[in-house]
């Protein structure tokens, strides 16, 4: 008896090895099962849309998430307030996508001085150039050709505002006393978002294509603010990846719009964000939500009144 006992940690050191190979491997072996969400005309000379769902099957190693501009401030607080709310539940998507192999590229946009000589950073600027670089990977996208079969859903030539005037005076007043600029008042993502060792850091459009290419990634999934601005046409934004053959969706309940209800179409913000959303499915590409990598419910903003069903 005494031998056999002798050997039990003999044995259980190679026991827990092997458990712990299995459970990185299952992980590894995963695959993402995403809805994707897209708006299809009823008929060609119909001016309606029909929502089409297609089931498709990733490999997590050819999937990249990209974080769109999660500043630590912003010169709208109720900007600020709604990544707050966005804050956990985005940190429990990435961390699920990082675990099962997928690569997750941190995009706060002029915030790279804050990373200089981070370990993400130096993976994105020494990440290889890429041999099919677009011309014009580094620049805006403010519209592409399928955009103009339809009328752009919100008026957001006020900047999307939608603080109460009082707030917002006492917001860029306390923003200006923390030493912050008022109008642009961001210097890193906001701090509660993590950032693993192996994420990439990156604000330029050629960087995010040249890890793309690097990592061999078919599909990019994007979350972020803002929906309507930023997440829209930035150099790595849907727009770029979707003109430049990326299969790129939005992951549609884990970002927020620059809305403000005083302006056209005069809906509520939550509505204004379904709005934009609808627009992207129709002319830009499909949308998931994070309950597709998750399970469970889609998020939904407390504001939101209809706490909309399936994001």
């Amino acid at each position: 008896m005494a031998k056999t006992h002798g050997m039990a940690p003999l044995i259980a050191k190679p026991l827990c090895l092997f458990l712990a190979c299995f459970y990185m491997n299952a992980l590894l072996a995963q695959s993402f099962e995403v809805n994707l969400r897209h708006q299809q005309p009823l008929t060609e000379a119909s001016p309606g849309f029909k929502t089409v769902i297609k089931a498709e099957t990733w490999k997590p190693s050819e999937t990249a998430i990209i974080v769109c501009d999660m500043w630590d401030l912003h010169h709208c607080k109720n900007a600020v307030d709604r990544v707050g709310e966005m804050v956990s539940r985005m940190n429990a998507v990435l961390e699920h996508a990082r675990k099962a192999g997928s690569l997750i590229i941190h995009s706060p946009s002029s915030c790279m001085d804050f990373y200089q000589g981070h370990p993400g950073r130096l993976k994105a600027q020494q990440a290889p150039r890429a041999q099919n670089l677009p011309e014009s990977i580094g620049e805006w996208c403010h519209v592409i050709p399928a955009e103009e079969k339809g009328i752009y859903p919100i008026d957001q030539s006020d900047g999307g505002e939608d603080d109460d005037p009082a707030e917002h005076e006492a917001w860029a007043q306390y923003l200006e006393g923390i030493g912050r600029n008022p109008r642009a008042p961001w210097i890193r993502q906001v701090a509660a978002l993590r950032i693993d060792a192996g994420d990439a850091i990156t604000d330029e459009g050629s960087e995010v294509w040249n890890l793309l290419e690097q990592h061999g990634i078919k599909n990019v999934i994007l979350v972020g603010v803002h929906t309507n601005m930023c997440v829209l046409g930035r150099p790595f934004g849907l727009r770029q990846m979707a003109r430049n053959g990326k299969h790129v969706v939005l992951m549609r309940d884990m970002t927020d719009t620059m809305y403000n209800p005083q302006m056209w179409p005069y809906v509520d913000h939550f509505r204004g964000t379904e709005l934009i959303v609808e627009h992207i499915e129709r002319y830009v590409c499909p949308t998931i939500t994070s309950a597709d990598l998750l399970g469970g419910q889609a998020f939904h903003f407390k504001g939101d009144p209809r706490q909309r069903q399936g994001g």
